[in-house]
């Protein structure tokens, strides 16, 4: 299945696509998608409904795909061609850190260029849904506790996030710098999480091209490894890597300027598309 949320900014009504490309709102079947609907049962409601039956709604701003997220973690260097071209090392283990929640927000909705930024850098990553509560699971269990996955889009001020003092955090979580969806793709559409296509273009000039078979840590070692330190609930979010192609690995660098244009997408979980503009 494919579960979006749609309408304005505050205002999203939740939704399904169906198999010609409709939209078809299930606000009297669940409250949001988030919660309780992303669970396993949750889910097995949603599919069970004749989709036919519910009402279309016309085309309209797809805001995230999923609500009440409580946690944004994001894997670092977790692609083995990605931490080539940043001449860092492959880490022993995956490295951690936080997107602040209040970055999130729609796949197609503009992305602001924070004051003071001059290295505003790129990165598609897939994104994890989680479906419900994990703590200290196993690898072999882990993708159980999967709702599905998405597209995310990484941005990053790589000044804020590496020249300053501190953590990564601060380059991570300005405003606007996490889009996610157009779609929540239940797992069951999702044949191998790590065999997917991934892009990005600037200005209509592909950045990014590359697979996330690449990656270091697979997302059930991903899953499992983050419910030993936190628990993961239903809603959070985790983004887990990006593959070659940033900015910030070109020779010279290249970062984001207001104006640029920037698409991106996975294969099989749709894709997104976004105006940058700076941040009065």
């Amino acid at each position: 299945m494919k579960l979006m949320r749609v309408g304005e900014v505050g205002r999203e009504k939740p939704a399904i696509l169906d198999s010609e490309g409709k939209i078809r709102d299930l606000s009297a079947q669940v409250s949001d998608i988030g919660g309780d609907a992303i669970s396993p049962e949750g889910l097995a409601k949603i599919k069970a409904i004749d989709l036919k039956t519910l009402p279309e709604l016309a085309a309209h701003r797809i805001g995230a795909c999923v609500a009440g997220t409580g946690k944004f973690i994001c894997i670092g260097l977790n692609f083995s061609d990605h931490a080539a071209e940043t001449g860092a090392t492959v880490p022993p283990e995956p490295v951690i850190f936080m997107k602040a929640t209040s970055a999130i927000v729609g796949p197609n909705d503009n992305v602001l260029i924070p004051r003071g930024s001059e290295k505003t850098d790129w990165e598609v990553e897939l994104g994890v849904v989680i479906g419900k509560t994990a703590k200290y699971v196993s690898e072999a269990d882990a993708l159980d506790y999967v709702a599905g996955y998405c597209v995310s889009h990484d941005v990053s001020e790589r000044a804020f996030q590496t020249e300053r003092a501190g953590q990564w955090t601060k380059g991570k979580s300005c405003d606007t710098f996490g889009p996610i969806g157009p779609w929540l793709v239940t797992k069951d559409e999702i044949a191998d999480p790590q065999n997917l296509g991934m892009w990005l273009k600037v200005n209509g000039e592909t950045m990014q091209n590359g697979s996330s078979k690449t990656m270091v840590y697979g997302v059930a070692h991903v899953v499992s490894y983050l419910s030993q330190f936190m628990s993961l609930h239903p809603g959070d979010v985790i983004s887990t890597g990006t593959p070659p192609g940033v900015g910030m690995g070109m020779k010279p660098p290249r970062f984001l300027k207001a104006g640029d244009v920037v698409e991106l997408g996975i294969e099989g979980l749709g894709t997104q598309k976004q105006t940058f503009q700076a941040d009065r």
